[in-house]
């Protein structure tokens, strides 16, 4: 039985009953079965599906944020957006899918030749809590799209969002078996990825997590797709617009509470402007209100559970008896939920375990460069590789940190962000293989070479 916690108040929510061993073997036989059918569609018929999808997230989207509160604490607002953005989502693979799905042709020595791209089956997807309906649909619409079928674990905290997703699809006409939910616990994946069934397998989620699947992956000879933790750098240069800089930063760190793996975490700012930039960075931190998620006036809601806010209090105290100085907040908040106020660390050792790992809460760690060098140099010094915002504007700068930075994805003057044109994922620990774009499409399809 799965049972949602409000954080927010910390009071008990719906619940859904676990599929026994039988529920999930009907599941899978049916996904199966579907398979065989979608993937002999046309591209029209895919791109139908897709818009209507979008159309049911469009019209529900106000029911569907307010399940999203609920069930992992982020604000209305940020939920009505990502409600939004699934629907663009849909959309744009509809729209792109079918170019990104065409033939290309090519000369041998011999003659020609094409590469086609073709389904491969049902996809196993285990997604995370924190953005409960967009992870989903990063998976789920080239899924559709290439003619293969998914099945989604997802996290025990958010089984109402991956009810309402199942309700929109079917709501929109899918044949069965196109997709479903799986209300599962953890224990019960390695059986499915072993499953000859099941084709292929995508997770976001933690390092540990991630660790254990592809190895059930590796024993099973099937491809898998890891978006796992981020410790990401957000670099300030003198030549940047510090104010914006400065501005952006507090929403790049507290953005969906500080839960995000993209999230800002690690600020390398250059010494010649780290006393400027660290006293208009304070300031915005300090503004930030946390309060009911609700209520539009919040800017950050709780943290999605007690215990998610007692492991960022429990690293935040590591940290400081190591040397580190908590100038402001990092707090918990007195009353009900998993409130914690936004802070600040400075004055980190960056060797301690603490800063090689990721904070996923409204905490930011500061960091002082000399030069470019010791930017670059301390942006790389972590096992992760996932985001990283670069604040310069200078050609020379900006082009050694797109070239240098180990990250899978770099934005420079702006927020890092997902969207469904761009390729999204990382390197080193922070997991491999693309969501989003036409890389994410191709990543679970059969590149078949024909000659002649």
């Amino acid at each position: 039985m799965f049972t949602s916690i409000n954080p927010a108040t910390g009071s008990a929510g719906e619940s859904f009953a676990e599929l026994t061993a039988d529920e999930i073997e009907t599941r899978v036989a049916r996904a199966a079965e579907a398979y065989t059918g979608w993937r002999a569609t046309d591209h029209e018929t895919r791109t139908q599906l897709l818009s209507a999808i979008a159309d049911q997230f469009d019209a529900n989207r106000q029911r569907l944020a307010e399940i999203a509160v609920r069930e992992m604490g982020k604000t209305l607002k940020s939920a009505l957006a990502e409600v939004e953005k699934c629907a663009v989502g849909f959309r744009y693979y509809a729209q792109e899918g079918p170019a990104m799905l065409a033939p290309r042709e090519f000369a041998t020595g011999g003659g020609t030749g094409k590469a086609r791209w073709l389904p491969i089956g049902p996809v196993l997807a285990i997604m995370p809590w924190n953005f409960p309906y967009w992870q989903v649909v990063r998976f789920l619409a080239p899924t559709i799209m290439a003619g293969n079928v998914g099945l989604l674990k997802h996290a025990s905290s958010v089984q109402g969002v991956a009810a309402a997703i199942e309700e929109m699809v079917i709501a929109a006409g899918a044949p069965a078996g196109v997709f479903q939910n799986l209300a599962i616990k953890s224990g019960k994946v390695d059986a499915l990825i072993a499953d000859d069934r099941i084709a292929a397998v995508t997770l976001t989620g933690s390092e540990g997590a991630g660790m254990k699947v592809a190895e059930a992956a590796g024993r099973a000879l099937k491809k898998v797709v890891l978006e796992l933790g981020g410790s990401d750098p957000f670099i300030v240069m003198p030549s940047a617009d510090l104010d914006a800089a400065a501005k952006t930063a507090v929403t790049a760190r507290i953005q969906n509470t500080g839960q995000s793996c993209i999230c800002a975490k690690r600020m390398i700012v250059h010494a010649d402007i780290y006393d400027t930039f660290l006293e208009k960075f304070s300031a915005g931190m300090q503004a930030v209100k946390a309060g009911d998620p609700m209520d539009a006036a919040t800017d950050m809601g709780p943290l999605s559970s007690e215990e998610q806010r007692q492991t960022v209090l429990d690293q935040i105290e590591m940290i400081r008896a190591e040397g580190a100085k908590l100038l402001f907040g990092g707090e918990a908040l007195p009353g009900k939920g998993a409130f914690m106020s936004a802070g600040i660390l400075v004055d980190v050792p960056i060797d301690h375990a603490v800063a090689q790992e990721e904070l996923f809460g409204p905490v930011a760690m500061l960091f002082k460069a000399d030069d470019i060098d010791a930017a670059i140099r301390l942006a790389n010094d972590v096992p992760f590789g996932l985001g990283s915002s670069v604040w310069t504007n200078d050609p020379d700068e900006r082009e050694r940190f797109e070239r240098e930075i180990e990250a899978g994805m770099t934005a420079v003057n702006q927020m890092l962000a997902s969207s469904p044109e761009a390729p999204f994922g990382g390197i080193k620990r922070s997991g491999h293989g693309r969501e989003l774009g036409p890389y994410g499409l191709h990543e679970f399809m059969n590149l078949k070479t024909v000659l002649g």
